[in-house]
């Protein structure tokens, strides 16, 4: 005991802001991974890839193998070669993240007539949602912000139209030429429809109490994952709104809160102050909800 003492007073003797530094920066680098692959398929393959190095250090460790412990020493660097092959789609995503963090698509205050144009687009896709919901009809909407979704765009058909409630009802009815996919709407227009959308490549969805989703919901987590665009998807087996963005989803949403949740992404005032995500303006609407429930 006292060897283990000596040891570690030692290791603090040792200690400067240099080590920390060093310290700091590899813990944020593993942090950051972890918060990268968190909710996602990679996760249960990472956890897999680390039980087996661990099982493997401590079996060359207490045996004496060398022929297993020369194999082991010689796989186990190539792993390294591998990281940026099966983690792929996650490290893209980070980096698209990494991209956005300095832009900020609500940086310069609108005015008092596109403000309004905002707020009537957005009553649009609360009463359309709403009226979905009542007749079961599904509908994936996606709200386009900073990055530019043009490749979604040329796979559905251009209608540059104006968002009207009338006209989303009549994409997504059933049946209809235009009721598959997605529209996307931009700069209060509605830019196509019948777009076809990413989708999701995490496991949030397999994890929800609904395992059975539809393709309308895993390709507005996809969207959501790919892009900072807002999508608001209604479900065609339940009638239920749900919303995501940033690769989360709140699901069973009510036309109020729908709007309230739509209208703060887009206050000027708030989003000078902080970033707004998903998560955090849920937590400020639905607060005194979940205390009433």
């Amino acid at each position: 005991m006292t060897d283990i003492l000596s040891e570690i007073a030692y290791l603090f003797q040792r200690l400067n802001w240099l080590s920390v530094l060093d310290l700091f920066l590899v813990t944020a680098i593993f942090y950051g991974i972890l918060v990268l692959v968190r909710d996602t398929q990679a996760m249960a393959l990472l956890r897999g890839v680390i039980f087996l190095i661990v099982v493997l250090a401590i079996f060359t460790s207490v045996f004496d193998l060398p022929a297993f412990s020369w194999l082991v020493s010689t796989i186990l660097p190539t792993l390294l070669f591998a990281i940026p092959v099966v983690f792929a789609p996650e490290i893209r995503r980070g980096l698209e993240r990494l991209g956005r963090a300095g832009s900020n698509p609500l940086a310069r205050r609108p005015s008092t007539a596109q403000i309004e144009e905002m707020h009537k687009t957005i009553r649009a896709v609360v009463t359309a949602s709403a009226r979905l919901s009542a007749r079961e009809h599904g509908a994936l909407i996606v709200l386009q912000r900073s990055d530019n979704l043009g490749e979604f765009i040329r796979t559905g058909v251009r209608l540059n139209a104006k968002v009207t409630p009338e006209l989303l009802l009549q994409i997504f009815y059933p049946n209809t030429p235009l009721h598959d996919g997605a529209v996307i709407i931009d700069q209060n227009m509605v830019v196509a429809a019948a777009c076809v959308m990413p989708l999701s490549a995490s496991g949030v969805l397999n994890r929800s109490p609904e395992r059975q989703m539809g393709l309308r919901h895993r390709a507005a987590l996809g969207t959501s994952e790919s892009t900072d665009a807002i999508t608001v998807v209604v479900s065609e087996q339940t009638g239920s709104i749900s919303i995501a963005h940033n690769g989360r989803m709140i699901r069973r949403l009510d036309s109020e809160r729908l709007e309230n949740i739509l209208l703060a992404f887009y206050r000027p005032a708030e989003t000078r102050r902080s970033a707004l995500n998903l998560k955090s303006i849920v937590e400020g609407i639905f607060k005194p909800r979940k205390q009433e429930e």
